[in-house]
């Protein structure tokens, strides 16, 4: 399962990041469902998913005490890599996403966790290989339906996706000649989550290209740009598909992140 699942695209205005969960456990049919894109979705050879179906409570940390802690989920996925990929993060990034939205079109919340939680405990849950990085993990079960102020907070939008606006996001071809597909693909690129809703993804957009960069060199929130930029570039993908386009990938040095061709 190397290809995309055309059904994500429709999830991708559905998910939201969310923290506090039911303390209810996810049906079996379902838990395996999400095993098996974990373990079938390898766009890349050197990073892949792992679904721990019992949570320990110790792989989160909040930022001060219990401030922004993951409670109640009763399972989680950790994201993890060769730690000397040179494209380690962007390439977590694009896979972690896929598995998300698989969870999310399976009618379970999630919440990307790239910075406060405790990889020493994923990768002892996960059976982490030498020469691999846990960078970062999800919890997986159902939300509460009242959201904290906490969540809102810090996901940045709450229950309404607040974005900038492609003007402030890309350069290059002038968007009223932009073709159907570069529409519907920006849009879904824009959509995508970040740390605290940074969205640090810039867009180049040229005839039969997309290429995207981070906006600066800073990584903030102990969070790397890049695997935000790799969430934005399986949306992006995403919606090209939609559109009926296909493409491929080439992946740049800093501070562009990747290309993507059609």
């Amino acid at each position: 399962m190397t290809v995309l699942n055309r059904e994500w695209y429709q999830t991708i205005a559905r998910r939201r990041s969310r923290r506090l969960y039911e303390v209810r456990p996810v049906a079996p049919a379902t838990l395996e469902q999400l095993n098996r894109s974990c373990r079938e979705f390898k766009p890349f050879p050197e990073v892949r998913a792992v679904l721990v179906p019992a949570l320990e409570e110790e792989v989160f940390r909040g930022i001060l005490g219990d401030y922004g802690k993951i409670k109640g989920a009763p399972a989680f996925i950790a994201f993890l890599g060769e730690a000397e990929s040179p494209y380690l993060y962007e390439r977590v990034g694009y896979l972690g996403e896929g598995v998300i939205l698989e969870a999310t079109r399976l009618g379970l919340d999630t919440c990307w966790v790239g910075g406060f939680f405790r990889p020493e405990v994923a990768a002892r849950l996960v059976g982490m290989r030498p020469g691999e990085k846990v960078v970062a993990v999800t919890p997986v079960g159902y939300a509460t339906c009242r959201w904290s102020a906490e969540e809102k907070l810090m996901t940045g939008f709450g229950r309404n996706h607040q974005r900038k606006p492609l003007v402030e996001l890309a350069t290059g071809l002038d968007q009223s000649c932009w073709p159907n597909w570069v529409k519907v693909a920006m849009e879904a690129a824009r959509l995508a989550p970040s740390a605290m809703n940074r969205q640090p993804w810039r867009f180049e957009v040229g005839k039969n290209t997309i290429t995207v960069a981070v906006d600066n060199l800073h990584d903030t929130y102990n969070i790397p740009k890049r695997l935000d930029c790799g969430i934005a570039m399986l949306h992006l993908e995403l919606g090209a598909l939609a559109a009926g386009v296909t493409g491929i990938w080439e992946f740049l040095p800093s501070p562009r992140v990747a290309r993507f061709i059609c």
